[in-house]
Order: C-alpha cells, then structure tokens, then sequence
C-alpha cells in the first residue's frame, strides 16, 4: 500500500434492511491526521468497528497496512480494581515505557490512583496512555472528548498533537465537533446521515499558531465548514 496507512474501497454495511453506511471510498496516507464528521448514527462508530475487526463489510473493503492499531472510546474502559500503573501494566510489562507515556501525557504523579480517584478527563488520559502504549501505528478516536468540558478537551486534545508529533502515527477519529474536528484533523471526510455517504472532503491547511479556537483563521475556517455541512445536507 505504500505510503497509505488505510484505504477504503466501495465500503457498504448493513444490518438486516437497514443501510448505515453505502459506497465510501477514501485513502489515509501514514502520519495523517484524518477525522469523520457526521450526524449521529451516520455510521461513524460502525466503521471504526470495521477497521478494528469488530464488524465485517457487507460490501467492498478496507485495506489497512497497520499492525499494531491502539483505541479511544467515548467512555473510559480502566479495570477499577487497578490503580493507573497497573491498568497499563495490564497492556504492557515495561515499567519503564510506562512511566515514559506517563510522563507525555502528564500521568506522572497519579500512578498510585484508582480509577474512582480520578475526573473524567484524568480517566481518559490514562485511556489514551494505554492505546499508545503498545506504539501504535494507527490509533482511533471514537469520540474521545465527547464527556469532557471545553478546558480538558482542549488539554487532552494538545497532549495528542505533541504526542504525535514525536511518534508520527496516524489518526483516524469520529466526531460530531465542528471545533474538535478541525483542530485534530489534517483532512475531514463529511457525511451525510443514514444511509451514510462522503459528501466532501476538506483539507485544514492551519499553521501550528492558528489551531486556537479563538485564533481568526480558525474561527474563518469554523464558519466556512459549517456552511459547507449546512449547504451539503439541506441537499439531502
């Protein structure tokens, strides 16, 4: 596949008569940065669920060159009789790069806590600790922030890109945030609700100073996409 991490051919899924997702095809380059954007029950989640091997295609395919492939949920999934170090110790037996991830996502001091013991956000740092534990090659978002207020989000969402851009693998996450959408992204597929098609594809071409959402470029930008979604799907 070259320089494509996932490339996604004539993808249908269907569940009995319901159709989710009709005729998708996209490529994702090694290193990118690529988000789906889409209303709920698009299809979105489902087809992560494709990619990690959950759910099967009903047609077409996806090809994915990835080998090691870490996970986000919307929801922390921590083992609550263990405390943060050993949630990670659960994944992986290296105290040492344990303490390294810890340390990139801000963790150090909060190896000892259990999971009761933390906020929201801190539980979904250690999530995230724990998909890049394993030095993923692609590492999906289902909607990690969706739980979170605006000051952890933009918080976790910052560890991300500096973690990336130390590591370089790539991304691929749903949401249904304009703001999250853009900052994360290099690229936004836009999707149409059920039975789910790719409407566009918007590359985000900020500077590393505009990915602020009080920046001018990206607040010009937010406004452009949201006419573009609104322009789209009063189409539909």
């Amino acid at each position: 596949m070259g320089i494509f991490a996932l490339k996604v051919q004539n993808l249908s899924k269907k569940f009995g008569k319901l159709s989710v997702i009709e005729g998708w095809s996209f490529d994702v380059k090694r290193g990118e940065k690529l988000t789906l954007f889409g209303p709920s029950g698009c299809g979105k989640t489902t087809f992560l669920r494709i990619v990690s091997g959950l759910e099967k295609p009903t047609f077409g395919e996806i090809q994915i060159s990835s080998q090691k492939i870490g996970m986000v949920f919307q929801e922390p999934t921590l083992i609550p009789w263990k405390n943060v170090i050993d949630n990670l110790r659960f994944v992986r037996k290296n105290d040492e790069k344990i303490r390294n991830i810890l340390k990139k996502m801000n963790l150090s001091s909060f190896e000892t806590y259990f999971p009761s013991s933390l906020s929201g956000g801190m539980k979904q740092r250690v999530n995230l600790a724990r998909a890049l534990l394993i030095n993923p090659d692609l590492l999906i978002l289902d909607e990690p922030f969706f739980s979170l207020d605006l000051a952890t989000k933009m918080e976790i969402m910052k560890d991300i890109k500096r973690v990336h851009e130390k590591i370089g693998f790539t991304l691929l996450m749903v949401t249904h945030d304009v703001k999250e959408a853009i900052y994360i992204s290099d690229r936004i597929i836009l999707l149409s609700p059920r039975p789910s098609r790719i409407l566009k594809e918007f590359p985000i071409s900020l500077k590393d100073e505009e990915r602020d959402f009080s920046h001018s470029s990206f607040i010009t930008l937010e406004g452009e996409f949201i006419k573009e979604i609104l322009s789209r799907t009063s189409k539909i």
